[in-house]
Order: C-alpha cells, then structure tokens, then sequence
C-alpha cells in the first residue's frame, strides 16, 4: 500500500502542471492567431490605401515627361495595374509573404533592399533614445509619485505635461537653431543634420562622429518620450499607494524605500510595461518629423521621400514593416503580461 501511496503521489502534482502547460499553449495559440489575423487586415488595408487610392501612378510616374498613349499603356502593363483588383491583391499578398515588396519609383531599386540599408540608422537611434526615456521616465516617475506634492513631483509633472503637448518638430526646430546654428553670442557646437561626416575617416573617429551627430535627433525624442512614461508610471504608483499589501509591508518592519522597490513598483509597472512594448513596436517605424527635420537616414526619413513623389511601392513597403513591428511588439507584450501579471495566468 505504501508502495502504491509513493507512485501515486507525483501523478497527482503532475496534473496541475500539465493543466498549467495546456492553458499556456492554448494562450499563445490564441496570440498567434489574433496577431494572424492583424497582419491579415493590416494586407488589406496597406493594399486599398495604396493600390486603390484615386491618382494615377502612371502619371504620377510620366509627370513632365511627353510619353505616348502606347507607352502609359505599357507603363501600366509593366506595374500590374491592367490586371484585376483580386488578381492585384492576390499578387500583392503572395509578393509581401515571400519578402518581394517591389522596385521603388523613385530610387528604380528593390524596396527591401532600400528598407534593409535605412533599418540600422532607425534601430540606433530610436533605440537609443527608447532606452533612455525608459529609464529616466520611470525613475522620476516612481519618486514623484511615491513623494506625491514634493518639489521632484510638481517639477516632473510640470515639465512631463509641458514637453508631452509639446509638437516632435517644432521642439527639433528649436534644438536645432538653439545648438547647431547658434543663437546671439552663443555658438552651434553641434551638427545640422545626417548621421556621419563623410571627411571623418573609419575607427573610433567615425564612432564619436556619429555619436556627436545622434545627440540632437535623441534628445528631441527623449525629451517628447519620456514624459510619457513619468505620466503612467506617476499615476500608477499613486494609485498603488493606499492598497492593504503596502501597508501589510510597513507593519513586517520594512523600511519605506524596501516598500517601494519590493512592492509598489513592481505592481504599478503593468501600465507601464504595455508602453514600453508598444514603443518598440515604432523603433522601426521611427519618427518621420525627427529623421526629417535632422535629416537622418532612417526608415522615417525614407517615408518622407516617397510621400513626395508619391512612391506607392515604397510606401507600402515601409507601412507593412512598420505594422508589422507594432504587432510583434504587441504578441511580445503579452507573452510577458502572461508571466508577470498573476489574473493572465489565471485565465
């Protein structure tokens, strides 16, 4: 009897596990098909905006230039546009999931390869200034809103308020005329625009040199980002203040800041981390106003490019990399949200 006790024993704390196990993957199978079926309407939408819009690519394309009514034709053989809308769309769909996305009109180059040289420039610095909003936006907002009415409070809540409604170019704008132009008796010190010297040879000269180059473009979308997160992270923790388990904390004896760090914070970071996910999710997409206004060679700067001509298969390259980014980073938010939120698992 005993012997049958012992075997039985691990069976029966198998079962929640397998339970657990099961209801995990039937979580992220649930993902994964909602996440499908965005990037299924997200086709649709980037194939009605930019397939089916009223103008003329043709002309858009033969603008200035005498060409002949056989040629146009030709033209429109060449792009696609004498077949089918099914037929077009089908066509777009099987090109977008086998990474074919085009020949841009304007640089007559494949759109990947265009996305794929402007990628690295986007990544770095809306990486960069992502990382540090993060950081400094939860920092000041975890002690503001655990110091509610301090002077680090009404200065982190006014300053946050102010450059949020603050519009991403016209603060660039400023930065730009303030520290690369120079205003009065005070000098520019730092770059106008681009990402490198093109005098500056390889090394570590090229390295500082692009760093120099980077600190205006990030510190535009620093200053813009991370008030959002002392926002939510502010108010979340205020919100936190008066629950039962603080001050159960308090009573064990531990001191205040251990309450904070050990307790308030990680419940209050739930908000938080939903933007921070979703924030990444435009690390590809960059800030078009920003890589524009400094003209940095990024993903965003490439958009404004092909908004001008109009570049349809450019632009629908860079709205289905975008998109698809934001959905990632979304599936990836809540993959997370299932392991630190304990009413996810429970579901």
């Amino acid at each position: 009897m005993a012997d049958i006790l012992d075997v039985a024993a691990p069976t029966e704390g198998a079962a929640p596990r397998a339970r657990h196990s099961s209801g995990f993957g039937r979580y992220i199978a649930g993902k994964l098909a909602a996440a499908a079926m965005s990037f299924m309407a997200m086709l649709v939408i980037g194939f009605v905006l930019f397939s089916l819009m009223p103008a003329d690519p043709v002309q858009s394309i033969t603008r200035g230039r005498p060409t002949s009514d056989a040629q146009m034709a030709e033209l429109r053989r060449q792009l696609g546009l004498d077949q089918s809308v099914p037929e077009r769309f089908l066509r777009f769909v099987g090109d977008t999931l086998t990474g074919r996305l085009g020949t841009s009109w304007e640089f007559q180059q494949p759109v990947s390869s265009l996305i794929g040289e402007r990628l690295w420039p986007t990544v770095l610095l809306m990486g960069t200034a992502t990382v540090i909003s993060v950081v400094l936006g939860l920092w000041l907002g975890i002690r503001s809103g655990w110091k509610q009415g301090s002077w680090l409070d009404r200065i982190a809540s006014g300053a946050s308020l102010t450059l949020w409604s603050v519009p991403t170019f016209w603060l660039g704008i400023i930065l730009l005329i303030s520290f690369s132009v120079g205003i009065g008796p005070l000098p520019g010190f730092l770059p106008a625009g681009g990402m490198s010297d093109p005098a500056v040879s390889g090394g570590l000269d090229h390295v500082l040199d692009v760093a120099r180059h980077l600190v205006l473009p990030c510190l535009t979308m620093v200053l813009v980002v991370f008030a959002q997160y002392v926002t939510v992270m502010r108010s979340s923790i205020i919100d936190e203040l008066g629950s039962p388990y603080l001050l159960t904390a308090r009573a064990k004896g531990l001191s205040d800041d251990q309450v904070r760090r050990r307790h308030a914070t990680p419940n209050a970071l739930l908000p938080s981390v939903t933007m921070i996910f979703m924030q990444l999710g435009t690390v590809l997409g960059g800030a078009i106003t920003v890589e524009t206004v400094y003209s940095w060679p990024g993903l965003g700067l490439l958009s404004y490019q092909a908004l001008k001509v109009p570049d349809l298969p450019l632009l629908q390259g860079t709205f289905i990399v975008f998109s698809a980014s934001v959905i990632l980073m979304n599936l990836l938010a809540d993959v997370v949200y299932r392991f630190l939120d304990p009413r996810v698992r429970a579901q």
